[in-house]
């Protein structure tokens, strides 16, 4: 059971929307003038770190080290606390969707989560080009600019318009989802693939998806974005249904209408 109150939540979002909005500050200095030398990869050629990436992680993580300095802190790229014995331990993806950053692409978001063991209690998916953000805290609904927002209700495959991606390893991988996308590819209205998995989450806590699932994923990559649909009155499972959605590398995400039906197609 969680010790924090309604009262700290809001308090603690406060600071994590404050960093989210700092660090897409910064993110948009960078927007559209990386050079060469602000490009890497991590192992892979599709899978880049940039230079934002990396200020924006520094200036997230220096924040919530001055404001709660006993949590502990996993990050993308340079800060793994996870050996940390501390119960509060927030979650943070400086740039989700860092290849549309890099190629001038809208979709991309600073992702940030603070969980009470396994239970999420506060989240912010700030999406600076598009000058929108979103945020929920446990038992207090989920919002876009102030706004509550809820899943869909739609609870046919063909009325559906539902997201997914693809690892960045996905030559050496037994399943790359390419089989999971082709089954529901003449099922659906639309599939969508937004380049962002807090940003695919963000829009099925918002209605604008009506579900999402993908594999291979981190903690980093859903742990904000889980926390909106719940919120929001959707459902999150791993795709075996089960609760191992934040570690295990799958998530399911939709209203009660959808939920099976994606789920139950699903290979995981």
């Amino acid at each position: 059971m969680s010790e924090l109150s309604a009262a700290e939540r809001a308090e603690i979002l406060e600071e994590a929307r404050a960093a989210a909005l700092a660090a897409g500050k910064l993110l948009m200095e960078h927007f559209g003038r990386l050079s060469a030398g602000q490009v890497g990869h991590k192992g892979v050629e599709r899978d880049l770190v940039t230079a934002a990436d990396l200020d924006a992680e520094r200036a997230i993580v220096a924040r919530l080290r001055e404001r709660f300095p006993g949590h502990a802190i996993e990050a993308e790229e340079e800060t793994h606390e996870r050996s940390s014995t501390a119960t509060l331990r927030w979650f943070v993806d400086p740039l989700d969707g860092t290849v549309n950053f890099v190629h001038a692409l809208p979709m991309f978001a600073v992702s940030i989560a603070l969980y009470d063991g396994e239970i999420p209690e506060v989240a912010v998916i700030h999406a600076p080009r598009l000058g929108e953000t979103f945020w929920a805290t446990r038992e207090g609904s989920a919002f876009l600019d102030g706004r509550r927002i809820e899943v869909s209700r739609t609870a046919r495959l063909g009325e559906a318009i539902l997201a997914t991606g693809f690892p960045y390893r996905r030559n050496e991988l037994a399943n790359s989802n390419l089989e999971n996308f082709n089954a529901f590819f003449y099922h659906v209205r639309g599939l969508r693939r937004m380049g962002s998995a807090a940003l695919d989450l963000a829009y099925v806590a918002a209605g604008r998806l009506d579900g999402f699932w993908e594999l291979h994923l981190a903690p980093h990559d859903v742990a904000a974005g889980a926390l909106l649909v719940r919120e929001a009155g959707g459902i999150v499972r791993d795709a075996n249904g089960g609760e191992d959605w934040l570690r295990g590398g799958h998530i399911v995400a939709a209203g009660e209408g959808l939920f099976e039906l994606i789920r139950s197609r699903l290979q995981v």
